[in-house]
């Protein structure tokens, strides 16, 4: 602990971003970077904790020796804070940008105080690390080459993972997407200002020097496309990193009504039409002088209206069902768990910037989307809902107030979780087992019901978060290796209890 009354002297200072009117007008990264000497301040906040909480099953599932590269850049050391990160997290420039940091939630320093900034820390190390030229490609020797191939399905932070795992350790890896471009939801349904898609391939081209195959547009076991008998033919071992990207739909009358559409639909076209040519070929839902109605909450609803404020839409809402989350953490989210407080995310500010106000309206039920009498949505009918605490259980219940009203709407986008994978075939050809919507796994072992045949990430515990899917793909890496070769040295996360925060 290089300052032992840091926590005392300076302020907690969150990750700085560009001025959100300024970053409206266009789609580069929202996030700029504190001069060293302040990173070194923060850094100086943590406290070396007897307990580092930010470590535990409620902070971060990597095990990320926070503490230790906390103090490391306090001290200046950035190559000795590079090297601990890097031990434990193998895309840490992807979660210091996207990650929502549960470890910030179980910082001990946290309970009375704001946190230390893990995840703004975490960031400095790894761009600082690419600029110095710290970050180059070790591919395994020749003579450490094992023979054994494996194939992995899903070219997302699970797969990835799991992918650099088995790699390093000489194994031949061949990652299948089915879209053009690598990186899965961190190409194609993260938006570019939250991570800059350079940021994903910059890491792919360093897996691709190290020896790891990426094949795109591979849609394993669809009509035409490579079936599982094939891969199970060619390959050792079969990773399932599919995701979970079935998204949850809302049947309620009028859904059928074009200008409604599942967030994801949104935003991957939005992405790939700004990356194939920069929006000239309209491949794209435009809600440009548009009412824009985004059903439901959680990073991917936030994403939708950082999107659609982007495209210079005319109005803006954000409904939920849920009640405002309350200023402080309540009974129901004790430390060192979730907060559960009410936050701005980035689009939010955005949209409190744009419209001068916060752009959600809590405590909305949505009952039907209203026909402009062309088969096209012109408005949500809502009712709103009042909550009160049920005597008997304790929690919290929500009634019908008869307050109806119609919101203008010409596009709406769901964005209420997921449900589970969304690769049919894949499943029925392998012939895996499945459990509401995800393909079954012991927990910590990662084997399926089919010899040969494993699986992680999203696929296996639900839509959960880009942290929960990297220690997955290193768990799986691990017991790919363990079931090739008898035993594994490859170093996994230990993951002590099945946590998931679904998405959506």
């Amino acid at each position: 602990m290089g300052k032992p009354t840091g926590f005392l002297e300076f302020d907690r200072q969150a990750m700085p971003s560009r001025d959100p009117l300024v970053r409206l007008s266009d789609w580069y990264e929202i996030y700029t970077r504190d001069d060293d000497k302040v990173l070194k301040s923060q850094g100086a906040r943590c406290m070396d904790c007897g307990v580092p909480f930010c470590q535990s099953e409620t902070g971060c599932p990597i095990d990320n020796l926070i503490p230790e590269w906390n103090d490391l850049v306090y001290q200046g050391r950035w190559r000795d804070a590079y090297e601990r990160l890097a031990k434990t997290n193998n895309f840490p420039e992807w979660t210091g940008r996207i990650c929502p940091a549960p470890c910030e939630s179980a910082c001990v320093l946290g309970i009375n105080e704001p946190a230390v900034t893990i995840k703004s820390i975490e960031c400095a190390i790894i761009d600082k690390a690419f600029e110095e030229g710290w970050v180059v490609a070790n591919p395994p020797s020749d003579e450490a080459r094992t023979g054994k191939r494996i194939a992995v399905i899903g070219s997302g932070p699970a797969g990835l993972a799991a992918a650099d795992q088995l790699n390093k350790v000489g194994h031949s890896v061949t990652v299948f997407e089915r879209d053009d471009r690598i990186g899965g939801l961190l190409m194609y349904g993260v938006p570019n200002m939250k991570l800059e898609k350079d940021v994903v391939t910059r890491r792919v081209k360093l897996l691709e020097a190290e020896g790891v195959s990426f094949r795109t547009n591979v849609n394993v076991g669809a009509p035409g496309s490579l079936s599982a008998e094939e891969l199970r033919e060619r390959f050792d071992a079969v990773l399932l990193a599919c995701g979970a990207l079935q998204g949850r739909d809302l049947e309620i009358p009028g859904r059928k009504l074009s200008g409604v559409h599942m967030a994801m639909e949104y935003l991957h076209g939005t992405t790939q039409s700004l990356l194939d040519s920069k929006f000239e070929d309209g491949q794209f839902i435009d809600t440009k002088d548009k009412h824009v109605i985004v059903i439901g909450g959680g990073d991917t609803g936030a994403d939708c209206i950082g999107t659609a404020l982007r495209q210079g839409c005319k109005s803006l809402l954000n409904i939920t069902r849920r009640q405002r989350e309350p200023m402080e953490r309540d009974d129901a989210h004790p430390w060192p768990g979730e907060a559960g407080t009410y936050f701005l995310d980035y689009s939010h500010k955005e949209g409190e910037a744009k419209f001068k106000r916060d752009p959600r309206e809590y405590q909305v039920l949505p009952l039907e989307f209203i026909d402009d009498g062309s088969g096209a949505v012109c408005a949500v009918k809502v009712e709103m809902l009042s909550w009160s605490r049920d005597e008997e259980t304790g929690k919290m219940v929500s009634s019908r107030s008869g307050d109806v009203r119609e919101l203008p709407a010409d596009h709406v986008f769901l964005s209420i979780g997921f449900t589970g994978h969304d690769t049919p075939n894949i499943v029925e050809q392998f012939g895996v087992n499945t459990k509401w919507g995800a393909v079954e796994a012991d927990y910590g072992k990662f084997a399926t019901n089919v010899d040969g045949v494993f699986t992680a990430g999203d696929m296996r515990r639900g839509a959960s978060l880009i942290v929960w899917a990297i220690a997955e793909g290193r768990g799986a890496a691990r017991a790919i290796d363990e079931y090739l070769m008898g035993s594994s040295e490859l170093p996994c996360p230990n993951m002590r209890t099945e946590l998931s925060s679904t998405a959506g």
